[in-house]
């Protein structure tokens, strides 16, 4: 291997990427220079030195970028996957008070509500009409919920439409039902499992750091919590993403020490599909608005994203292949130049996307398959609709092959499927107008109460 006057590594000169990746390497300094050369020989980075690159600055970013676009097409090729999903957020209303989140509301609030399974049914039909093959059932922990309400909802979701694969129940949830239920984690989780869930959202999982955790959402989920219940989950069969909330009060060391950790899980269970990075939208959430914890930023910048990629590339390599952009928070722009950075998923269509939307996210709440397949192309890359579990589906090699989707026939996703906005003004579903069902609802489950 031969070395620049500098002393920093580079790869011995040939064509193509790897010669791309030879001239970075040129430029990074000697001590983020062997870090990456520990990456590229395929040696597990770690804590100090994952901190060590998301401190990169100037050109050394250029290595990074570089040696995280490498070793993503070593992992998964040029694809660029997608999956065709919508999100049903089924209430707003939450006991809890994290001070990130714009989304939850009181009891007592009037934009509170609470959709009927019946509704939540109608948008699962509604969404499998057009062509989705996931439904993300994700919500706020409202109070007085039956405990078996969860596994009731996915229950009801999978009879009705058996090919429907349903992701939803965050760890948060989980662990609040089988509390209210009095029953163990796992006693939860394998009711959910038998009811028909197909994947747990790997969210609750904001920064994996108590004294963070402990300021920014006080009574959550724990870190230990949180990851006994996925380790649970991965046990049993069912496998999770996982995620990392960004660019609030956390440290470059905060930020590397979770990847180790979902690394360290990974080696042990196998389980998780991917990994999501989720940026902080700070406009409208309650701890940017009211009192704000000393050194609170405002969310991520766009570089900031882009050590966030490719940083989780290089530590995950080898253990969880997948990296997915976040269009919602980021913007499909942005989302796209993060496929130069180790990414190689776009998520999903989402079609009612509501969290991020009342954070104060400006990114709509719906893209079709064919802006994906362009965003894809236009990067050189080759799009590909993914199932739930990143079986690959369909792979469209050449434009003139694409199919015409029952989504792309949407001329108003606003007037065909409403929005957030709608949702927190409609009468007919605030939560206070519940009860009936709620207490129906609370009717024993067979089998599962004992």
């Amino acid at each position: 291997m031969s070395q620049p006057l500098d002393g920093s590594p580079v790869l011995a000169a040939s064509t193509g990427p790897a010669s791309d990746l030879s001239v970075a390497l040129s430029l990074a300094g000697r001590e983020v220079g062997a870090i990456l050369e520990r990456a590229l020989s395929g040696q597990e980075i770690g804590v100090a030195e994952g901190a060590r690159l998301f401190e990169a600055r100037g050109v050394e970013l250029w290595p990074l970028l570089a040696t995280a676009d490498h070793l993503r097409r070593e992992a998964v090729g040029e694809q660029v996957t997608y999956v065709v999903n919508r999100n049903i957020n089924f209430t707003n209303v939450c006991v809890k008070r994290c001070g990130f989140c714009a989304f939850s509301r009181g009891h007592r609030a009037g934009e509170g509500y609470f959709l009927p399974i019946e509704e939540v049914l109608r948008r699962a039909r509604e969404a499998a009409e057009l062509g989705a093959t996931e439904v993300c059932m994700q919500a706020g922990l409202a109070p007085g919920l039956d405990g078996w309400y969860y596994v009731k909802l996915v229950r009801a979701v999978t009879a009705a439409l058996p090919d429907l694969h349903v992701h939803g129940c965050s760890p948060e949830e989980v662990l609040y039902g089988s509390e209210l239920a009095g029953v163990s984690v796992e006693h939860y989780l394998r009711a959910l499992q038998d009811a028909g869930l197909g994947s747990l959202p790997g969210t609750s999982a904001e920064i994996l750091d108590d004294t963070v955790r402990d300021v920014i959402s006080p009574g959550r989920i724990t870190t230990g919590q949180w990851t006994e219940l996925i380790r649970t989950a991965h046990r049993l069969g069912i496998p999770t993403t996982s995620t990392m909330m960004y660019g609030h009060l956390e440290t470059a060391h905060h930020r590397a020490a979770h990847l180790a950790l979902l690394r360290s899980i990974q080696q042990e269970t196998g389980g998780f599909t991917e990994f999501v990075p989720l940026g902080f939208i700070f406009e409208e959430a309650p701890m940017f608005q009211k009192r704000r914890p000393e050194g609170l930023r405002e969310g991520p910048t766009g570089i900031e994203t882009m050590k966030m990629y490719a940083v989780a590339r290089i530590m995950l390599h080898g253990w969880i292949p997948n990296v997915q952009v976040s269009w919602v928070k980021e913007g499909q722009k942005l989302a796209q130049v993060g496929l130069l950075a180790g990414a190689n998923d776009l998520g999903g269509t989402l079609i009612n996307e509501s969290i991020s939307t009342a954070a104060g996210a400006q990114h709509g709440q719906l893209v079709k398959p064919a802006m994906f397949r362009r965003l894809a192309r236009e990067m050189g890359r080759v799009p590909a609709e993914r199932a739930t579990d990143y079986r690959i589906l369909r792979t469209f090699e050449h434009p003139e092959e694409d199919p015409s989707d029952p989504l792309e026939q949407v001329t108003d996703p606003h007037a065909r499927f409403g929005s957030y906005h709608d949702l927190i003004a409609e009468q007919r579903f605030r939560f206070k107008d519940f009860h009936a069902e709620r207490a129906q609802a609370a009717a024993p489950v067979p089998g599962q109460g004992d």
